[in-house]
């Protein structure tokens, strides 16, 4: 008789998340099923996400473009992709990373060429005001909502995403400004509130953002382990 075969570490960390972020959101008085974990796999083998995959995790992220050029056809997966960068790359289901109407009407254009349906996207918001940081003002986040609902029809407006402090001090400020943002552009546009997303928390502070609104944390190194960036230019 064949001995069972060993879980990879990235499938037991990925249940150890799953089952914080489900704590989290039952702590709070939430519906666990309301929130989304975004395997975030920069960096990261096809082989690790296909661990992942096999277990029955069907929703990834990715940073950059030409890792998703290069893994999509070696994982030939159905699976939620996300994106937190601009691109006009297919088959993708959600970008994150839309802060100015530039990389909106690009993207609005490069999907109508693709011939893709309307693509959704996230406007991403600095709530933590650094510099470095990509992410439009809050005070601008109602205009550029409307803008992707107005003047971008290959677009779909579906909520916003941010990044908190890296040293997580003012991570409850980010999230509520983030959440303050979101009711700001929801009564404006006379959006229902609750079908727009708050994609908010990462490794550090997911349980953190759940319990705070969050309907989508993006987790990486505590799934998959630390980054390697030895092979990136």
């Amino acid at each position: 008789m064949a001995a069972p075969a060993v879980e990879g570490v990235a499938v037991t960390a990925l249940r150890s998340v799953l089952l914080r972020a489900r704590q989290a959101a039952e702590r709070s008085g939430r519906d666990p099923g309301r929130v989304k974990v975004v395997a975030v796999s920069k960096t990261k083998p096809v082989s690790l996400i296909r661990q992942v995959y096999d277990a029955g995790h069907r929703r990834f992220g990715e940073n950059y473009v030409q890792e998703i050029v290069n893994k999509a056809p070696q994982v030939d997966l159905s699976l939620s992709l996300s994106l937190f960068s601009d691109t006009g790359v297919p088959n993708l289901a959600m970008v994150e990373g839309v802060d100015n109407e530039k990389i909106a009407n690009h993207l609005d254009r490069a999907v109508s060429s693709l011939g893709m349906n309307p693509l959704k996207v996230l406007v991403q918001v600095n709530t933590s005001g650094e510099a470095s940081k990509s992410g439009i003002d809050p005070s601008g986040c109602l205009q550029l909502a409307k803008h992707v609902q107005l003047h971008c029809p290959n677009l779909v407006f579906s909520g916003l995403m941010t990044i908190g402090m890296p040293d997580y001090t003012s991570t409850p400020k980010n999230f509520k400004m983030l959440s303050d943002c979101r009711t700001e552009v929801c009564k404006a546009l006379a959006l229902q509130e609750e079908q727009y997303e708050l994609s908010m928390g990462m490794s550090g502070d997911f349980e953190q953002a759940i319990e705070m609104g969050s309907t989508s944390v993006r987790v990486g190194s505590t799934i998959f382990g630390p980054r390697d960036y030895s092979k990136k230019k």
